[in-house]
């Protein structure tokens, strides 16, 4: 039995001697915890033993490597697919490939991670940076660049929101993005863009000068992370793979970005519309009852949205409100119109509407009677920044005992409303704002 079969047999002794106590809802006799500080004695030594193994056959891979070099002749430029000026042209080169799927570099990432595996040369010139590049537990490795596209691409498309928002890649040594802004929260009369002010005024008489005031939105780079045990049954298969991690991230990342849009804190995550100061909140009616919606809810939260923004705007609503709104209707004279139109019927559009904006059902909406049950807004008028590049690690060791490898994903991102407050109108006292809700019911 070689140091690897031996650490798993010890390590499922001791699992063995905790599941006898637990299933007794005991702690350990004197005797179990003898025979547990034994075992957990002899598994650090193997650990140690195994760690040091892998770590001088490391050493005599890359000096074997390093020495081959200088036994081995010196190719041609021909031979080395070099143009006369020694360079080698671009994907010529083993490390400059593209990799043939997604599932073939995970598979890559998962050998590289391997005691005694191998690391793709392909792997190395895209290692994030780190400890030690060449070790996946320090740095990882970044996924191919069209992988992560069509990644993220699968994300956002799985996404409601994120699809809808106007996003910014960020650049390779960059963590934040800087945005100088209108400071512009009023139309009234030298409020627009923040002070500027035009005049009438007769021949020769003197100019006014006034100035914009510009605001500055800040975006920083904050970590969303998910990992996956894939078995060394899927492992086997490429395909099978790719198609599970794929869509599975992508589910789950979109999942994740939009509920961050929706009710993100801005404190290690993106900042969500129901906690901008720029949201405007619609108060319930007199005598309301309580877990309703009206008609008169829904034409004042219409009335409150920026008039720019109408065009863009979406209901997004959870589906517990939906029987009110098919009953819903507004009284004129001694009849009524409904307000709601369903999908495929009067409306003869794909989505439910009202005042012809689509009513987009949204897992993240708050149950009905709460503040976030039913939103108007324009995501347009809200910012993604992120890193382009994903990053990729894998370990052995988390699932050892189950025959599974656990990959680990890290994506960059930040948003928040490019709107800080709502806008009062040139005229009237109502504020308006691209992001509206109905206050608690």
């Amino acid at each position: 039995m070689n140091k690897r079969e031996q650490l798993k047999a010890k390590v499922a002794a001791m699992m063995a001697l905790i599941n006898v106590a637990k299933a007794a809802n005991r702690v350990f006799t004197a005797e179990e915890d003898a025979q547990y500080a034994a075992l957990d004695g002899e598994v650090k030594a193997l650990q140690a033993e195994i760690e040091a193994e892998d770590k001088q056959a490391q050493r005599e891979a890359e000096i074997a490597a390093l020495n081959a070099q200088f036994q081995s002749p010196v190719p041609t430029a021909a031979a080395r697919n070099e143009p006369p000026g020694g360079v080698v042209v671009g994907k010529n080169r083993e490390e400059d490939k593209p990799w043939a799927s997604f599932g073939e570099q995970l598979l890559a990432v998962k050998n590289a991670a391997a005691p005694g595996g191998t690391i793709d040369p392909r792997l190395t010139t895209k290692a994030a940076t780190g400890l030690s590049e060449g070790v996946p537990s320090d740095g990882g490795f970044l996924v191919q660049q069209d992988f992560t596209t069509q990644l993220l691409q699968r994300a956002y498309d799985t996404g409601v929101l994120a699809s809808k928002a106007e996003r910014i890649p960020i650049s390779t040594n960059a963590n934040g993005l800087k945005i100088n802004g209108i400071d512009e929260s009023s139309r009234t009369n030298g409020s627009r863009w923040g002070g500027i002010q035009a005049y009438w005024e007769n021949e020769a008489d003197q100019y006014t000068a006034t100035k914009p005031k510009f605001r500055q939105i800040d975006l920083n780079l904050k970590k969303l992370i998910g990992a996956c045990y894939a078995t060394d049954e899927l492992l086997q298969d490429a395909s099978a793979l790719a198609a599970v991690i794929s869509r599975g991230f992508a589910e789950e990342f979109g999942f994740k970005i939009d509920d961050a849009m929706f009710r993100g804190t801005g404190a290690g995550q993106p900042l969500g519309i129901l906690n901008s100061p720029a949201l405007v909140t619609v108060v319930k009616e007199n005598s309301q009852q309580a877990g309703t919606i009206v008609v008169e809810n829904i034409v004042k939260m219409w009335a409150r949205a920026w008039a720019r923004s109408r065009a863009n705007a979406a209901w997004y609503i959870n589906q517990d409100i939906e029987p009110q709104l098919y009953t819903m209707s507004l009284v004129v004279g001694s009849g009524g119109v409904p307000v709601y139109m369903p999908a495929n019927g009067v409306s003869g559009s794909p989505y439910s509407t009202l005042f012809g904006r689509p009513v987009i059902p949204l897992e993240q909406c708050e149950t009905l009677g709460t503040v976030g049950d039913i939103v108007l807004a324009d995501f347009s008028q809200y910012l993604i920044i992120d890193k382009g590049s994903m990053k990729s690690d894998v370990s052995v060791h988390v699932r050892f005992l189950y025959d599974e490898q656990v990959f680990k994903f890290t994506y960059r991102v930040d948003g928040q409303p490019t709107w800080n407050k709502p806008l009062t109108p040139f005229k009237g006292s109502n504020t308006l704002s691209p992001f509206v809700a109905l206050a608690t019911r």
